[in-house]
């Protein structure tokens, strides 16, 4: 009987997280409020706009172009943006929107998904319907995996547009259903770089893309705390400096911090440069490594120790950044700082792949992404492992040429002051 009781109420659980469960929930809400869906409501006669963006701090950067072209296309429109609670320093001085509105959807437990639906729904109650959205979107092309669809859904907006779960067969899989409750599902199956994929849906609305560059929101605080930073440790904004980002959201993603610091010794010997070591606060450990390894007059650690905007100040007069496959990439990128990539996603993986340079590489600035030329055992279209697996198969000298290759075109984009060259050290004559 206990077996039965446990069976029949995981199988409510579950009935209770599916998109039929949510229009059941929803439905009554759009018929009360009087809310239609409105395939005819354009950018321009919106006069509420809700986009859904509670992704990661690369998605978020990468959106920065479709959040000032929707505004160019809707110059009167209410825009409400939701973005996760980490996020909110990321975007707060954002001029493109009128209301900011966070959303945690991380939840534990066994009813874990239930526990984002009330989320969801309280957030609905509390802070959405009384805007009475004409429009909501959904930007993202790959999985939702952040409980968005949901809330455009719960929002009670009249038109909901989004990529449709069957653009991937990963996103059909673990969005199954969820394609029921948008207005508008979007076919587009090319896996083209993210930037593009977000624009492609105000194009789809009728929209005109004016400009795709990245921007960051800095403040004047922002980058006079940067400008002390770096004179604590006796350097300058305008000096030789080169970031290194050692940190990822999964371990599969990080080049190990030895091979940064050998990196590093490299770098010094053939030039005359410092570094800034940048991270999240579960970096710190690595700060203090490089900082160790590589000499503490030499090294300024700041893994953990600034905010997002703060980093992106500090990024700003460097004269590139190196990093692994991570939020700073595209922070250096938004604020006009060449990148060298370290990707762990093979040469000849799949460019559908959600972690695939095809679609996510810095956007907007000379780069060069490293990828391991072959994926090692065991592994196909992409590294399987939990751990650091194909990324291992890149040397420290395979970056040091990608950064001798990028030098020029950061001295040539002015990003700080450009880096010389110890001619004694080479071998060459002044």
């Amino acid at each position: 009987m206990k077996r039965f009781a446990r069976t029949l109420a995981s199988r409510v659980l579950n009935a209770m997280t599916t998109p039929q469960f949510a229009r059941v929930v929803g439905s009554p809400w759009y018929f009360l409020a009087g809310r239609r869906a409105g395939r005819e409501i354009s950018l321009k006669s919106a006069r509420a706009i809700l986009v859904a963006c509670p992704d990661e701090i690369g998605n978020v950067v990468l959106a920065t172009p479709f959040l000032r072209e929707l505004r160019r296309n809707a110059p009167g429109g209410w825009i409400t943006l939701i973005v996760k609670p980490e996020l909110f320093n990321l975007v707060e001085l954002c001029p493109y929107v009128n209301e900011i509105v966070t959303f945690d959807w991380r939840v534990s437990g066994r009813a874990g998904a239930l526990k984002r639906h009330a989320r969801a729904l309280h957030l609905a109650a509390t802070r959405l319907w009384r805007r009475r959205f004409d429009l909501a979107l959904l930007p993202r092309w790959d999985a939702d995996l952040y409980h968005s669809t949901y809330l455009i859904y719960f929002s009670g907006a009249s038109r909901r547009v989004g990529y449709s779960e069957h653009v991937l067969q990963r996103k059909q899989q673990i969005n199954a259903g969820f394609d029921r409750m948008l207005t508008d599902a979007l076919p587009d199956t090319s896996a083209i770089h993210e930037v593009d994929q977000y624009l492609e849906v105000l194009r789809f609305l009728g929209g005109e893309v004016v400009d795709d560059r990245l921007e960051l929101w800095l403040g004047a605080k922002d980058r006079s705390l940067a400008q002390q930073l770096f004179a604590q440790c006796g350097m300058a904004c305008d000096d030789g400096v080169i970031a290194l980002a050692p940190g990822a959201g999964a371990p599969r993603k990080c080049w190990p911090v030895e091979r940064f610091a050998e990196l590093g010794r490299l770098l010094a010997r053939e030039y005359d440069v410092r570094f800034v070591v940048v991270g999240g606060p579960q970096d710190g450990h690595l700060g203090l490594r490089l900082e160790s390894e590589l000499g503490s007059s030499s090294v300024l650690n700041l893994a953990g120790r600034t905010t997002l905007r703060q980093t992106a100040a500090v990024l700003e007069p460097c004269c590139l950044a190196v990093s692994n496959d991570s939020g700073p990439i595209h922070l250096a990128a938004a604020v006009g700082s060449p990148v060298v990539e370290i990707a762990w996603h093979p040469c000849g993986g799949s460019p559908a792949d959600p972690d695939s340079p095809a679609r996510f590489h810095p956007w907007g600035v000379p780069h060069v992404v490293v990828q391991p030329e072959h994926a090692a055992d065991g592994c196909r279209d992409s590294c399987q492992s939990s751990n650091p697996h194909c990324i291992l198969e890149i040397q420290p000298d395979q970056v040091l040429e990608a950064v001798r290759r990028l030098i020029p075109a950061a001295v040539s984009a002015g990003a700080g002051r450009p880096v010389k060259p110890i001619v004694s050290r080479l071998g060459s004559t002044p």
